[in-house]
């Protein structure tokens, strides 16, 4: 059993906080070969990123993964990171920080928004010790993956479970399992084509770029690949576009398993052999840029999309710290939190607390 960890001084007069976590996937903390391997070493540890026995993929991450991947990956890394560091990292605490903004004025001050990763830093624990050290005792779990995979959120979900059962005082806690079909959601999403067309003008095709998973996940009743679908046909819908004008496909595929298809590289190579003059790619998996939409799809695939012949591949930002996805994030909070206290207009953090601290002196307690 693991040793339960000391919780934060009480004080009875301490007033109780609402706390949202939000969690991405991660980040190296530098393009470095080391930084890569740390943080791969960790990531593709997670039993939930790979399903093969532990003993098996020990000795292929060890054997084979940790010694050739860091150094390529860091390579890639490196063409995207800025002055400031992480794209994703700096993106998601942006997007944070917007959130905040906006729970604060719906909460009265009353909330704390904190960001963690999956993997890296900020790590899942730290983020939970600031929130508990400021007498959090209602949180709300939000993974930043709106569509739900057992790679992905349920990964969050064990990893926080993981942390609290070792914890003295949990608190009460809540989880958002997906949002692929909020309306919000959609329509943030839907509003940035358009933004980007009425901008650059309208593309030949829009491609849906989702991140794949392996194809088995499908069959043992992962509902990511229906998530992704439906996420694709909801802001088609919204856009109004014909069938013909809109595809689906699965990027970051590794190893010679099976994935989800079609692949988002190989769909990109069909269709500059098609002579496509503009294609337009928006990744909706991804909430905010990272190295897997701003090297692999705007660089990589623009590559491949030329280099079969095709004309100019136009990778549409991801949602980022927009006011449309803070404000629906904000929203989706909010409607999680239903029926606590802080959600009462009339709530009031410090109501009795005096007079519990009173009280509580009057039976000996020294605070």
């Amino acid at each position: 059993m693991p040793r339960i960890l000391p919780s934060a001084e009480f004080h009875h007069d301490n007033a109780d906080v609402f706390g949202v976590l939000l969690v991405n996937i991660g980040t190296p903390d530098a393009p470095s070969a080391i930084a890569v391997r740390r943080y791969l070493r960790e990531f593709l540890s997670d039993p939930r990123i790979v399903e093969l026995p532990r003993w098996l993929w020990w000795l292929i991450l060890h054997g084979y993964i940790l010694r050739v991947r860091p150094a390529r990956s860091a390579k890639a890394y490196r063409k995207i990171w800025t002055d400031r560091g992480s794209p994703l990292l700096l993106n998601s605490q942006a997007l944070t920080a917007s959130v905040a903004e906006k729970l604060g004025a719906r909460f009265r001050g009353n909330v704390q928004v904190e960001v963690a990763m999956s993997y890296g830093n900020p790590s899942i624990p730290g983020a939970l010790d600031r929130l508990l050290a400021n007498n959090c005792r209602r949180l709300l779990l939000l993974p930043l993956y709106p569509q739900y995979s057992s790679t992905t959120t349920a990964s969050v979900f064990a990893a926080v479970s993981k942390d609290l059962s070792r914890r003295r005082w949990i608190p009460e806690l809540r989880f958002v399992n997906h949002y692929h079909d909020n309306r919000g959601y959609i329509a943030a999403l839907a509003a940035s084509v358009r933004d980007f067309r009425s901008r650059h003008g309208s593309g030949d095709l829009l491609l849906f770029s989702f991140h794949g998973i392996p194809s088995d996940s499908l069959a043992k009743g992962d509902p990511y690949h229906c998530h992704c679908q439906k996420t694709a046909r909801m802001v088609a819908e919204t856009l109004g576009l014909e069938q013909r004008k809109w595809k689906v496909s699965f990027q970051s595929r590794v190893g010679r398993q099976e994935w989800l298809r079609p692949y988002t590289d190989e769909t990109v190579k069909q269709l500059g052999a098609q002579k496509l003059e503009k294609l337009d790619v928006i990744c909706p998996g991804f909430v905010v840029d990272c190295l897997e939409t701003l090297e692999e799809i705007a660089m990589q695939n623009a590559g491949f999309f030329s280099a079969a012949g095709g004309g100019t591949l136009r990778y549409i930002p991801a949602l980022n710290d927009s006011d449309d996805h803070a404000t629906m994030l904000a929203e989706l909070a909010a409607t999680h939190a239903a029926g606590w206290p802080e959600s009462a207009p009339s709530h009031d953090p410090l109501a009795g607390k005096f007079d519990s601290l009173r009280l509580a002196k009057a039976m000996g307690a020294e605070r």
